[in-house]
């Protein structure tokens, strides 16, 4: 190694807390840090064509790991691009650190070439911006960015960087972050919550994103079978508890049904548990209701700011998810449910599995491709892992897909198009034999399609499925309903997808018709090489 420079001292920082892998599109605002990465062979680099790809492998990347993902872009056009990326990872709650070459610190504030303010840019998005003024900050800067993204809520970090301040000669450092310490409730504490638990006639848990994570899943279902509860999973957290357990009673999305709803609003024990209790989990603060909820609601949240945030819980307990539902797993003796929890869970189990049962629509013309997920559902092996982007095309999935045990969702809770390419390379990165398999419409895979080449470059056996209508088709179903028959500017002209994949290196098929669907999806589940599939979809059975 060459002089050991500022910008050695970042990376030195990031390897020393095991974050081994970067996505960039380089650019010449941080030429001194592409120097550095030559010196650390540890970290690999992943080098994308947009850095809203880059953006979103650090997003994907950061969930799958619970350490921060890293995307690397120039100043001006390339942070523009990956706004997105910051964007989704504070929606999602996912830990980000944005790193981004700044034009010379002499001329900070002069309106040089291609000079953005980030602190301006990012200041409501992300969990901190801080642009460096001395080279000895940037391992400083690295090691609170880390602490910061993820620490109570995780979230995206951005860190500045100018070019001048890249390749000075600084100290080593020796920083070492320690996870943070989350107690439990206190003695008095778990009584009260084990004692209601046990009276309560009704009780529904909602868990969040929280319980992803090792041993997360299985201390969520001791809990749930011990106190035999029902468990609803909130806004796109489907894969936390298993679909096929005879407690769980559905998700929290952006359509239930309103007998549904009517039926919940019964309950007298609402435990919420790792979820943040946003808008849409809620259906827009109507459960739990706003400022005070009529049932008793427990509200536990690693995180001050997200406990009592919008509804008074009865219990607002700051503290982990997954310890104190081992504690109260712990407290007592497994719990025989009386006859009317167990009328109770009845009743939510068959709101949940007529919501869930698969539709017989018939398109007139194309195919439909809520027959295709049920396919892919049917073949799908227990190591599976969906990675969707945003459309009409994915709502089958958070419909009617059963996730068991082992399978992983992968979903935007931002609703940002673009997110499924760029996640499922960053997932087959991490996870080479697991199967990947990207869903996304023929808008979102125009926007990041392109980066399906790092599947070819890496031969990661993705299977992407394009759901190709020649529309921008979540847009035009409410463009329909709002004012029918005038359709405007959601129609698309399509390449030749086969072709383009082909071009790319990877086999691709068509489907069809409905005929073509199992044999297809099982051939490109076995292939364990990239293969793109095409289904020619009816843009009819979408539509009101």
């Amino acid at each position: 190694m060459k002089t050991f420079t500022s910008s050695h001292a970042l990376f030195q920082v990031f390897a020393d807390h095991d974050m081994d892998r970067v996505f960039l599109v380089p650019g010449e605002s941080y030429l001194g840090l592409l120097d550095a990465l030559v010196d650390f062979p540890q970290i690999d680099v992943v080098t994308c064509r947009h850095e809203g790809g880059a953006g979103y492998m650090a997003v994907a990347d950061g969930r799958l790991t619970r350490r921060p993902g890293v995307a690397l872009v120039s100043r001006g056009p390339g942070a523009s691009n990956a706004a997105i990326a910051v964007h989704t990872a504070q929606q999602d709650a996912v830990p980000m650190i944005l790193i981004i070459g700044q034009i010379a610190a002499r001329d900070l504030r002069r309106e040089a070439f291609q000079e953005i303010d980030y602190q301006k840019m990012f200041g409501s998005v992300a969990k901190w911006v801080f642009e460096c003024q001395r080279p000895e900050q940037l391992a400083e800067a690295a090691f609170k960015a880390i602490r910061l993204a993820t620490s109570g809520v995780p979230g995206p970090v951005v860190l500045v960087i100018p070019e001048d301040i890249q390749q000075q000669a600084v100290e080593t450092p020796h920083f070492k972050n320690h996870p943070q310490v989350l107690g439990i409730p206190g003695a008095d504490t778990l009584a009260s919550i084990t004692q209601r638990l046990a009276s309560a006639r009704k009780p529904v848990v909602i868990a969040g994103g929280i319980f992803d994570c090792p041993g997360g899943r299985e201390a969520l279902r001791a809990f749930a079978h011990h106190w035999h509860l029902p468990v609803m999973v909130s806004f796109r957290r489907h894969d936390v508890f298993a679909n096929d357990d005879p407690l769980f009673v559905g998700d929290l999305g952006l359509s239930n049904p309103a007998a549904q709803m009517t039926t919940l609003q019964e309950s007298d024990f609402i435990i919420a548990l790792g979820t943040r209790l946003g808008d849409i989990t809620t259906q827009n603060y109507l459960f739990p209701r706003y400022a005070q909820t009529p049932q008793t609601l427990l509200h536990c949240y690693p995180d001050s700011r997200m406990v009592n945030w919008d509804t008074v819980a009865d219990y607002p307990l700051v503290c982990d998810p997954v310890a104190l539902v081992r504690a109260l797993t712990l407290a007592t003796a497994p719990v025989v449910p009386a006859t009317a929890r167990q009328e109770w869970l009845k009743s939510l189990r068959a709101h949940s599995q007529t919501w869930a049962a698969w539709p017989t629509k018939t398109p007139r013309q194309g195919v439909n491709f809520t027959e295709v997920v049920r396919a892919l559902m049917d073949l799908a092996p227990p190591d599976t892992t969906i990675c969707l982007d945003a459309g009409t095309f994915a709502a089958p999935v958070y419909r009617h897909f059963t996730f068991k045990d082992g399978q992983r969702l992968m979903a935007p809770l931002a609703g940002a198009m673009g997110y499924g390419t760029p996640a499922a390379l960053a997932c087959a990165l991490r996870a080479p034999s697991r199967t990947t398999v990207c869903i996304v419409g023929d808008g979102g895979f125009l926007m990041t399609g392109n980066e399906m080449i790092l599947a070819v470059e890496r031969d990661l056996p993705v299977v992407f499925i394009v759901s190709n209508n020649a529309s921008y088709g979540s847009i035009r179903l409410h463009q329909e309903r709002g004012y029918p028959g005038r359709v405007s500017g959601t129609s698309l002209f399509n390449p030749d997808f086969l072709t383009l994949a082909k071009s790319f290196g990877m086999d691709a098929v068509r489907i069809s018709s409905k005929e073509e669907i199992h044999t297809v999806i099982q051939t490109a589940l076995n292939r364990r090489k990239p293969i793109l599939v095409e289904v020619s979809t009816s843009l009819d059975a979408i539509l009101p």
